[in-house]
């Protein structure tokens, strides 16, 4: 009877992370949609090439090494396939694949509609491989950084599903790229004032949002690890009960804040108001009541309605999608919300893990981006960028009866 019971758990939490990694995967199409929609017309087809050719290469090179070298997996699935302790050791590789993905998709957003597409795919390739399976050895792969300490044991740093492993790491990958790549043509006029251009198509890109709402519920509910006794399945329904409040409350706090500012509701400040009280959440999830998780979420939604702002009229730093301030910025209010809620997290820990992931991520993509920028090029020209990448990289429109050059 006891063994009967035991795979009877094992079965259920195989299963659950398997369900878990479905959603996350899902977040493929609602990063698509999202960027989809806030691009211009003449750039959709290569956004959604990006986004589908990012998840294949992360999903084939976290499998060819970066799993081996974040928890010593196995080369090839040698060492993923077969029994864990509590589930299959197959469906935890998957719940993992699918969250390197998210972090390579926050980078496509903020350097579309100039990036030469290859040469993105060249970095997707390398991140996922190296830049980001490193930052998870030291954190979630409890190893130590070069020897000296391990974030986890030494400082007391909770990440409990990635709003700075995942989203803060992809917004590095991402800020460092754009500063290298630049603004788009004609976005700053010789003043340096931010001229609009406008995404093609919001109801995608709220659908794109929605998509991403439904998939954070497998990244956040995943990340309790278990599902099959009375505990852990509390759990893991307080954690989509504070997923969904967070949101909301992004949401909330992201309309408000732009009718107090601008004098009206902005729907792309809403939409990035629930993704960042997404991300806000996703450090913590687990201890706060519904409450603070609404109020967690409604201060990520000011934060990121303030930075977007900052970002691109201050620092002219152009991000067609907001995913710096989004995933970064509030990533790391994220994890320093953590020790409001959590007594084992502190401040400092908190501190010394988001600098360790931010310095080791923004550094090393910043030398991959010179690399590839002086040896085969990351920006198409001033005549491609104004035609637009749909011809230039992929040879075909996404909108071909509609599109205006």
């Amino acid at each position: 009877m006891e063994n009967q019971i035991l795979e009877l758990q094992y079965a259920i939490d195989t299963f659950y992370f398997l369900v878990m990694g479905a959603l996350v995967m899902w977040m493929a199409a609602g990063f698509s949609m999202l960027e989809a929609g806030l691009v211009r017309t003449k750039n959709t087809a290569e956004i959604l090439t990006k986004n589908i050719g990012l998840f294949a290469i992360a999903c084939t090179m976290y499998m060819v090494y970066g799993y081996d070298l974040m928890y010593g997996g196995g080369i090839l699935l040698a060492g993923i396939s077969g029994e864990g302790e509590t589930y299959s050791n197959a469906s935890d590789f998957y719940f993992q694949v699918v969250f390197v993905a998210t972090a390579m998709s926050i980078v496509s957003g903020a350097v579309a509609e100039r990036m030469k597409l290859f040469s993105f795919f060249v970095f997707a390739a390398v991140f996922t491989t190296i830049i980001y399976p490193m930052e998870g050895l030291w954190t979630w792969g409890g190893a130590s950084v070069f020897g000296l300490y391990s974030l986890g044991d030494d400082f007391g740093f909770l990440d409990f599903a990635g709003s700075g492993i995942v989203h803060m790491a992809g917004a590095a990958a991402a800020l460092a790229g754009v500063l290298i790549l630049g603004p788009r043509t004609g976005k700053y006029d010789e003043k340096g004032n931010s001229k609009p251009m406008l995404g093609a198509n919001l109801p995608l890109a709220t659908l794109g949002t929605f998509i991403l709402w439904l998939g954070w519920f497998g990244f956040n509910g995943g990340s309790v690890l278990a599902m099959a006794s009375k505990e852990s399945a509390d759990a893991v329904a307080m954690v989509f009960l504070n997923t969904n409040a967070a949101a909301a409350g992004g949401v909330i706090g992201a309309l408000l804040l732009a009718k107090a500012w601008f004098g009206k509701a902005d729907l792309t400040m809403a939409l990035n108001g629930a993704l960042a009280g997404l991300v806000a959440i996703t450090a913590g999830p687990d201890t706060p009541s519904a409450l603070v998780a609404t109020l967690i979420g409604a201060v990520g939604g000011l934060i990121v309605v303030v930075s977007i702002v900052v970002l691109d009229r201050e620092l002219r730093i152009d991000d067609p999608v907001g995913a710096i301030s989004v995933h970064g910025v509030v990533g790391l209010w994220g994890l320093l919300a953590v020790p409001l809620t959590n007594s084992d997290a502190s401040i400092v820990g908190q501190l010394v893990g988001a600098g360790t992931i931010f310095v080791w991520v923004f550094v090393t993509s910043l030398i991959l981006w010179i690399a590839l920028r002086e040896t085969m090029g990351i920006r198409v020209s001033i005549e491609e960028e104004e035609d637009g990448v749909d011809i230039t990289e992929c040879g075909l429109e996404a909108y071909p009866e509609f599109v205006t050059k």
